[in-house]
């Protein structure tokens, strides 16, 4: 197969960002769910919620580990930088993850009440430490890293400042948002209820959030400006106009939503809040990629200058080529075989 004729860096770069993308919407709704589940009502009430995601969750982080392994195989240069830059991020969210994954099996199986309130405890703050850790990386990456030659040069808490923090508790409140629209997707009567008010007050987190973070983004760096089309000095309608449709197509989904949440059910389809909550989280993304591309370890390399040898890049691709239609095809099934509301008895909670 001759991939000569592709540019094969922005190609696995577009790759990747899709792969994290795809976590972010599955896995980020899992967290969400996990951290809603303190606020039910009962245990039942909890296993309703948790249930809603036990056939998809271990599927939903297959993404991680695709978007994690691809910039290792497509983009060693970056992640030799970015890995020593976000050790202890990273560390916290492995941490919570594993936690939440154990807790999630372990909660339905104890039996005495104190083992039960420590494993919903693991399970709660596991939730909120994989979200707040991964808010943190992103911000942190956003602000950029200090880099000498080829290697990483700050300290440990380079990533640990005001804007990475105003990130992290925005993709917290992003991720809620998330999974309480999957619960107005996936129940009914009482919870349904609950989901919806958890909603909106989810969706005024992330509309202050994501305001704050786009106007914080762009005093970062002058050619994150630049790339919207302006500057202190001057502007160019030409930039700024069709790429202004990307802000302005977040505010409209978000008032769509909120619409969506306060009229009610049985005014408006359970399944519209789930895709108006993606299509926020997609334009923000968006937003994302144009204000820093093509660098990938911000402001020092680009994509180019990170990538692997083409013929590395080339193997890889073949792969991708094989296991990406299998995934995508996989995770596709097992959301249409689960597709409806659950009900009481369903789930690890009642046997």
């Amino acid at each position: 197969m001759d991939l000569s004729h592709l540019d094969l860096p922005l190609i696995w770069s577009v790759l990747i960002a899709i792969a994290i993308m795809m976590y972010v919407l599955l896995d980020g709704m899992d967290l969400g769910i996990g951290m809603l589940a303190a606020l039910a009502g009962s245990d039942d009430e909890r296993n309703l919620m948790t249930a809603t995601v036990e056939p998809v969750w271990d599927g939903n982080e297959t993404w991680l580990v695709l978007g994690g392994g691809g910039l290792f195989a497509a983009f060693p240069l970056a992640y030799s930088i970015l890995m020593p830059a976000f050790y202890l991020p990273v560390f916290f969210m492995l941490m919570a993850l594993i936690f939440r994954g154990v807790a999630f099996e372990f909660r339905h199986k104890a039996v005495r009440q104190p083992t039960r309130l420590f494993w919903n405890g693991a399970f709660y703050t596991g939730s909120f430490i994989a979200a707040l850790s991964q808010g943190l990386i992103l911000g942190g990456f956003v602000q950029g890293v200090t880099v000498e030659g080829r290697a990483f040069a700050g300290g440990p808490f380079d990533w640990l400042t005001p804007f990475s923090l105003m990130v992290g508790f925005a993709v917290v409140a992003g991720y809620v948002l998330l999974g309480a629209c999957w619960l107005v997707l996936k129940t009914e009567a009482e919870l349904q209820a609950k989901a919806r008010r958890w909603a909106a007050l989810a969706l005024i987190g992330v509309a202050i959030g994501f305001a704050a973070i786009s106007l914080a983004t762009l005093s970062i760096d002058p050619r994150v400006t630049m790339r919207w089309g302006f500057s202190m000095t001057h502007f160019e309608f030409g930039s700024l106009l069709p790429l202004g449709l990307i802000p302005l197509s977040g505010l409209a989904l978000t008032l769509w939503l909120a619409r969506d949440l306060l009229i009610g059910a049985g005014k408006a389809p359970d399944w519209r809040p789930s895709l108006l909550a993606a299509g926020i989280f997609l334009s923000g993304y968006l937003g994302l990629a144009v204000s820093l591309f093509p660098w990938l370890v911000p402001f020092a390399f680009t994509v180019e200058q990170t990538a692997a040898h083409d013929n590395a890049l080339g193997f890889l691709l073949v792969g991708a080529v094989v296991m990406l239609p299998v995934i995508l095809g996989y995770t596709a099934y097992v959301y249409a075989v689960f597709w409806g509301k659950v009900k009481p008895g369903d789930g690890y909670g009642h046997a």
